[in-house]
């Protein structure tokens, strides 16, 4: 079954992920410095980083599929930044379920 995204569709939502990454990124900073830990990389900044990467994979792989119809790109080519936005979109619902299961957990944990 193939899905039909229209090229501005996925644009449009990549370039809402990416706002969305870069306001909710700077409140956490804030707490954390006011809080006086400093020390080392953040959980929320190491997440905002691995979702941007997302993001620009899917960039990656909508130019080249742009590209691709046009005939300016190899198919190999597309092919793999397709696979590698799959493999990344993938790893980014992974990651996503665990921190719900998690959460899920401390919240049935009694007090």
């Amino acid at each position: 079954m193939a899905i039909t995204t229209p090229f501005n569709a996925a644009a449009a939502a990549y370039g809402n992920a990416s706002r969305l990454i870069n306001q909710n990124a700077s409140p956490t900073k804030d707490l954390l410095a006011s809080a006086g830990q400093n020390s080392g990389p953040n959980f929320a900044d190491m997440l905002a980083s691995q979702v941007q990467g997302v993001v620009d994979a899917g960039k990656v792989s909508d130019k080249m599929s742009i590209d691709m119809v046009n005939g300016k790109a190899n198919v190999v080519d597309m092919v793999t930044a397709l696979s590698q936005t799959e493999i990344a979109i993938e790893s980014m619902v992974t990651v996503r379920d665990r921190v719900i299961s998690a959460y899920e957990e401390i919240m049935r944990m009694p007090i």
